[in-house]
């Protein structure tokens, strides 16, 4: 079984189904990410695996263990952390208070993953006493990620990560990405940017109108002729 395995999810938002028998898979160490045209059931299908709406059919299993009745903290606790797309910093607190807000399910000592977040992004560790909403969309990017890895989780999943930020910092953003996975940490991603995303990730899905439409090698899709001529701009 996969790391991650939310398979055949069928669900939404009251009496209106989003998803139709969606599976979405990651493996260990693995960046996967899904992709589609707007209104595909993207984020509805990442919210879905966390837990943020309930799924009719389906279930959600991480490292073998069935999650799917188990609320958004409960995943925490058990090694996923959500960065959502928007709101995802707290404006008013410092970078370093954003951190430590991240480790509130953590009862030992924080202060070594803090060094490591700040290792990953200098930039925090320079403005670990300024308020986030001070900080660039790109920067708060990374408190948002930075606050997630606080958690010290095993999966890390983006909701559209380069959403408003300029085309030099999404490419910095997919860099930081990759460095992540390499650490062993395993990543699901929603993004509208689907060239950048594809290039880089293990895995891609795309959804269209909540179902899978395709699934292969993130290499593969985007050598795929239907995939660049419907998704890909041609």
């Amino acid at each position: 079984m996969s790391f991650l395995l939310a398979q055949g999810m069928t669900g939404g938002y009251g009496s209106v189904d989003i998803l139709h028998d969606c599976t979405i898979a990651v493996e260990k160490g693995e960046i996967a990410v899904i992709v589609g045209p707007n209104g595909a059931g993207k984020s509805t299908a990442m919210k879905a695996v966390f837990g943020m709406l309930n799924i009719h059919t389906g279930n959600v299993f991480l490292d073998g263990e069935d999650i799917t009745k188990l609320s958004p903290q409960d995943r925490v606790a058990k090694g996923m952390a959500f960065v959502p797309q928007t709101n995802n910093v707290f404006p008013s607190m410092s970078v370093e208070q954003n951190l430590e807000m991240g480790a509130f399910l953590r009862r030992d000592d924080i202060n070594k993953t803090i060094e490591e977040v700040y290792s990953l992004f200098p930039i925090l560790g320079d403005k670990r006493k300024q308020n986030a909403g001070e900080l660039s969309g790109g920067q708060r990017q990374q408190v948002a990620v930075g606050r997630a890895l606080m958690t010290q989780p095993k999966l890390l999943m983006l909701d559209e990560p380069t959403a408003g930020v300029s085309p030099i910092v999404m490419d910095e953003l997919f860099d930081l990405i990759i460095d992540i996975a390499r650490t062993g940490l395993s990543i699901l991603m929603v993004e509208q940017n689907a060239r950048q995303a594809l290039n880089i990730a293990d895995k891609g899905y795309v959804l269209v109108q909540g179902r899978n439409r395709f699934t292969d090698t993130g290499q593969a899709l985007m050598n795929d002729p239907e995939v660049r001529k419907s998704f890909l701009g041609g």
